[in-house]
């Protein structure tokens, strides 16, 4: 993948360079310095989008993974709240509950 980013990368920077030298009208190959500066950086551009992709992938599947966590905390640990059940015993320590089990 590296490989394939930076030659895309040279192709777009030696691109952008002839496309700014054809609008000028000037001859397409120019300064051949400018040329190599283009591909240089353009190769450079392409390789750190490749390296920002993948940091965002693994930055994006941590939050996930935090999502559900928090998800399951919220949703499954109220039920768990209201009545606990352990080792035989009951607990009860949702007030509202304890209350309509005394009334009720």
């Amino acid at each position: 993948m590296p490989a394939s980013a930076t030659i895309i990368g040279a192709l777009l920077g030696l691109g952008t360079q002839m496309y700014s030298n054809a609008l000028r009208k000037l001859p397409y190959m120019r300064h051949p310095w400018e040329h190599l500066l283009g591909m240089g950086l353009g190769a450079v551009a392409a390789n750190q989008m490749v390296k920002w992709d993948a940091k965002a992938q693994e930055d994006l599947d941590k939050l996930i993974i935090k999502a559900k966590q928090a998800n399951e905390r919220r949703y499954f640990d109220d039920e768990m709240k209201k009545v606990d059940m352990f080792a035989g015993k009951l607990q009860i320590t949702d007030l509202k509950f304890a209350l309509s089990m005394i009334v009720g």
